[in-house]
């Protein structure tokens, strides 16, 4: 059985070998040449973003330590940011939320717990998620939240991604504000 070609690889390509094309003759023509957008070398190429070259120039929020892998910063990105989040044993995030900015959370270790507010009964809850390894959370723009871990040996450690291009965190007194 004979594997097919790719379907975007040239017929007279070798097998294993570089295809070189002209700058404007690829996918993507409007990336090169004198009219490109300004700041495109940067989008023009995959980057790869090794374990220890995490970015921990980012917003922060007390009890936690926050890692950009992409960001605007560090690989141009216009539309997303993705990072590490370590939170130590024993430790709970100050209350915060990361305003437009939609998030998502995948658990790499340890057994982080997300904690916010529901009042959508009419009466107001406090909700703990207790999470582990391969759990998933989703975090809508502008919720109130903090994360903890109860564990007293083990760190936890999440990687996150937003919806806005860098890691916005407002850090707030509470998880709710309280009416008069």
């Amino acid at each position: 059985m004979s594997a097919e070609p790719h379907p975007h690889t040239p017929a007279n390509a070798a097998e294993g070998a570089a295809v070189v094309t002209e700058p404007g003759t690829g996918f993507h023509p409007h990336l090169h040449g004198a009219d490109a957008p300004a700041g495109t070398a940067l989008r023009a190429r995959l980057h790869h973003i090794r374990a220890g070259e995490l970015d921990d120039g980012t917003a922060q929020t007390g009890g936690m330590r926050r890692f950009a892998a992409i960001s605007g910063r560090t690989v141009g990105s216009e539309k997303l940011w993705m990072g590490q989040t370590h939170v130590a044993p024993s430790t709970a995030s100050s209350d915060h939320h990361h305003g437009e900015s939609e998030t998502a959370i995948h658990v790499v270790s340890g057994h982080p717990e997300f904690v916010f507010v529901d009042d959508s009964s009419g009466t107001l809850e406090e909700i703990r998620l207790r999470t582990g390894p391969g759990d998933y959370i989703f975090v809508p723009p502008f919720v109130p939240h903090r994360e903890e871990n109860p564990d007293p040996d083990e760190e936890a450690v999440v990687v996150i991604a937003r919806s806005t291009q860098e890691a916005i965190v407002v850090n707030l007194p509470g998880l709710y504000a309280l009416g008069d």
